[in-house]
């Protein structure tokens, strides 16, 4: 993982690293992170965090959430936001394993 620029805000975040060709929008599914776009599913051993950035709501803590700039064996490059485990007990453990780095 390289060295991370400091974001205030999830949406400057977000902007930031499209810039830097993270554009795909990833989610969980049940066998790992979905790419609607390109309609496959990326297994957690074909995946790498690159960065990650973490913000906390400053009045809600229901706004805490963490953005993922993740790498594909196959070399595409997207984005996964995560609620702070709204979804946890939906994510496949290797997953849950894979993006441990801050949880």
């Amino acid at each position: 993982m390289k060295d991370k620029q400091a974001y205030d805000t999830l949406s400057e975040a977000v902007e930031a690293l499209q810039s830097q060709g993270y554009t795909e929008n990833l989610n969980y599914c049940d066998t790992g992170l979905e790419n609607k776009r390109k309609s496959c599913v990326y297994p957690a051993s074909e995946l790498e965090v690159a960065q990650f950035y973490r913000f906390e709501g400053k009045t809600n803590p229901g706004d805490n959430t963490i953005l993922y700039a993740i790498e594909t064996s196959d070399g595409h490059k997207g984005l996964l936001v995560d609620a702070y485990g709204a979804y946890t007990g939906t994510i496949p453990r290797d997953i849950v394993k894979k993006l441990r780095i801050v949880r």
